[in-house]
């Protein structure tokens, strides 16, 4: 069996930032935001999710999040 990292490693959402991500999508388009950008931090596994031009939130692991 072959232990080797590949070359390019892919931070996975958790369960929890998954669910947290789509009921915040659901709530930003049903106040007609746009969900612009949500990319994962590869350091520390969260979520950055950028509704609008302002609506700036952090999802943790757990699925918690905040403002920035």
């Amino acid at each position: 069996m072959d232990n080797e990292t590949p070359e390019e490693y892919k931070p996975i959402p958790t369960a929890a930032q998954q669910l947290t991500c789509f009921i915040l999508s659901y709530w930003a388009t049903k106040i007609y935001l746009p969900v612009n950008i949500v990319p994962i931090d590869e350091r520390t596994g969260n979520i950055f999710f950028l509704a609008g031009e302002e609506q700036e939130i952090i999802i943790f692991k757990n699925g918690d999040w905040r403002y920035v």
